[in-house]
C-alpha cells in the first residue's frame, strides 16, 4: 500500500502535548508524508499549571482542593480549536487526523462540525463516543474495569474542574502506577521523561461534553481504530465497544481496525509501527 496524500495532523490525549508525537512525526517525514502535531485546548503551550504544585512548603490539601486554572476549558472550545488547526494545516482542504485517548472525543466533535475537512479519522487507543454520550460516561463501564487512570487522580474532578496528577510526587509506588497506566511498555528512562513533560491538570469539561452525531456529519467520515492490547488507561474491552457501537450506529461506514500489542502509548514504545499505519491512510 502506498502512502496517503493528505496532510497528517496528530492530536494528543489528556495530560500530554504535541511533544509526544515527535518520534512518529520524524518517521512519517522520512516516508515523504507532510505532518504536524498540535496542542489540545488546555494542554501544551495552552496549559496553565495549578499553584499548589510549585508552592513551598508543599500542602497536600491544596493539591486536592485548588480549583484548576483550566476548569473553564470544555469540549466546545477544544473542538473549535481543532477545526481551526485542521483548516490551517490543510489550507482549507481535507486532512487525515490521528487522535489519541481523550483526543478522540475532540476529533469526533471536529469531524461532526466540519466533516469535509477530515479525510480520515484515526483513533489510536482513543475515546470514540457515541452520539450524545460524554466520554466520561465510559470510564466506569465494566468494559473498562482495571483501568489505572482514575486511581492516579489526586482530586475530585467535580470539585476542581480537572483530572489532576501529582507529577511532583516522590512516592515510588505512585510514580510506578503512572508508568503502568500510560507507559508500561515504554523504555523506563523515556517513560520518566514523558511523565516530566505531562501537564498536571486535564480539563474535565472536555470529557463531560457530548456531540450529536449525524449520518452526513461524523458518520460520513472514513475512520480507523487502532487497538492497543495492553492498554491500562482505555481497556481493550472498551476499545471494542467503541468500534461496535459506531458500526451499529453507522453500518454503511464501518470502522477499519488495526491491532497493536502495546500499552496506551505506542507512539513512544513502537513509533515505527504507528508511523507505518497512519502514513498509509488518507
Amino acid at each position: 500500500m502506498s502512502a496517503g496524500s493528505t496532510p497528517l495532523l496528530f492530536l494528543h490525549g489528556y495530560w500530554h502535548g504535541s511533544w509526544c508525537w515527535s518520534e512518529v512525526v520524524a518517521r512519517v517525514a522520512g516516508m515523504g508524508r507532510a505532518s504536524v502535531a498540535v496542542d489540545m485546548a488546555g494542554h501544551g503551550l495552552r496549559a496553565v499549571r495549578p499553584q499548589c504544585l510549585t508552592t513551598r512548603p508543599f500542602d497536600a490539601e491544596n493539591l486536592a482542593t485548588e480549583v484548576s486554572p483550566v476548569a473553564g476549558v470544555d469540549l466546545e472550545q477544544a473542538g473549535d480549536l481543532l477545526v481551526s488547526q485542521i483548516e490551517e494545516v490543510g489550507r482549507g482542504g481535507p486532512v487525515t487526523v490521528v487522535a489519541h485517548s481523550m483526543g478522540g472525543a475532540v476529533l469526533t466533535r471536529a469531524a461532526q462540525l466540519a466533516p469535509e475537512l477530515v479525510a480520515h479519522a484515526v483513533y489510536l487507543a482513543a475515546f470514540m463516543p457515541a452520539s450524545d454520550v460524554p466520554a466520561i460516561a465510559y470510564v466506569h463501564l465494566p468494559e473498562n474495569a482495571g483501568e489505572l487512570v482514575t486511581p492516579s487522580c489526586r482530586a475530585d474532578p467535580a470539585a476542581i474542574g480537572a483530572l489532576r496528577f501529582d507529577l511532583a510526587s516522590d512516592d515510588p509506588d505512585y510514580r510506578q502506577q503512572l508508568r503502568d497506566a500510560l507507559f508500561s511498555d515504554v523504555d523506563p528512562a523515556v517513560a520518566d521523561a514523558a511523565i516530566g513533560l505531562l501537564t498536571p491538570d486535564a480539563p474535565a469539561g472536555i470529557a463531560l461534553g457530548a456531540t450529536t452525531l449525524t449520518r452526513d456529519g461524523w458518520g460520513s467520515v472514513p475512520r480507523t481504530y487502532v487497538t492497543c492490547a495492553r492498554d491500562m488507561a482505555i481497556r481493550p474491552g472498551l476499545q471494542q465497544k467503541f468500534i461496535s457501537d459506531a458500526d451499529a450506529a453507522f453500518p454503511d461506514n464501518p470502522t477499519a481496525v488495526v491491532a497493536l500489542d502495546s500499552s496506551h502509548s505506542p507512539f513512544l514504545s513502537m513509533p515505527e509501527q504507528v508511523a507505518d499505519i497512519v502514513a498509509k491512510l488518507g
